[in-house]
């Protein structure tokens, strides 16, 4: 396993972390959500166990989050989403690569998708569709410039942020418009962004799209649910891929 850095448009230094596989012609890359980095429990655990399966992958934290570079009160699903095509451009163009977005993580893979093909598949899970309705349930009584998310300290809420998820509204019409296959994983449990969000987004797809509903896993899928989540992706993967 080897550290590397990428670049964004902004010249800020996103810190990712690669893990080599078999199949060198495919590329396995994993955002997290707000307030998350690369080193999450779940994002470790799947690029650790698709890797091993002969996916390489690459776990990459925001600008603003983790270890990138950038500031975190200047983080949001648009500037996420340049930062995800910056990566995309670190790339070679033989290597086909497959998004997988936890949370917010996956708003930024649909938003990707739907206008950049060098996202040749896409897997959410746990994804947020409605970004305002999930400012609007977590955040609303909360002050931009002055609090902070979920009282972390390191986490500001900033303008920049809310007015970011309220113009965006919803990606379910970027959902609408995506071609690449689409695996879309949820847990019934999820009580930051509800089943409901997942269910949404594989009604408004038209493009090959496969749904699972894991009962009792919650937003952040729990160890336990980890090894069956890495063989359904697997599994899915060879379908589409072999």
């Amino acid at each position: 396993m080897q550290s590397n850095v990428i670049e964004n448009s902004a010249g800020e230094k996103l810190d990712v972390t690669f893990h080599p596989g078999a199949k060198r012609d495919y590329l396995v890359v994993l955002g997290h959500g707000v307030t998350g980095n690369k080193d999450r429990p779940l994002l470790v655990a799947l690029a650790e166990g698709l890797s091993a399966r002969g996916w390489p992958c690459m776990r990459m934290s925001f600008s603003g989050n983790g270890n990138s570079g950038g500031s975190f009160g200047d983080a949001t699903i648009t500037k996420e989403v340049a930062d995800l095509q910056s990566v995309l451009s670190a790339v070679p163009d033989w290597v086909r690569v497959i998004y997988a977005g936890h949370s917010m993580g996956s708003a930024v893979g649909v938003l990707t998708a739907a206008v950049d093909v060098r996202i040749r598949a896409l897997i959410s899970l746990a994804g947020m569709a409605k970004p305002a309705e999930f400012y609007e349930r977590e955040f609303a009584s909360l002050v931009p410039g002055k609090d902070c998310m979920w009282d972390e300290p390191g986490c500001p809420l900033s303008q920049a942020f809310a007015d970011d998820m309220q113009g965006i509204g919803s990606v379910l019409p970027a959902a609408a418009s995506l071609t690449q296959p689409w695996l879309i994983i949820h847990g019934s449990a999820d009580d930051l962004v509800p089943v409901q969000d997942g269910k949404d987004s594989y009604s408004a797809a038209v493009c090959r799209k496969q749904w699972l509903e894991i009962e009792g896993a919650g937003h952040s899928f729990e160890e336990m649910y980890h090894p069956r989540i890495i063989d359904v992706i697997d599994g899915w993967l060879r379908a589409h891929f072999g």
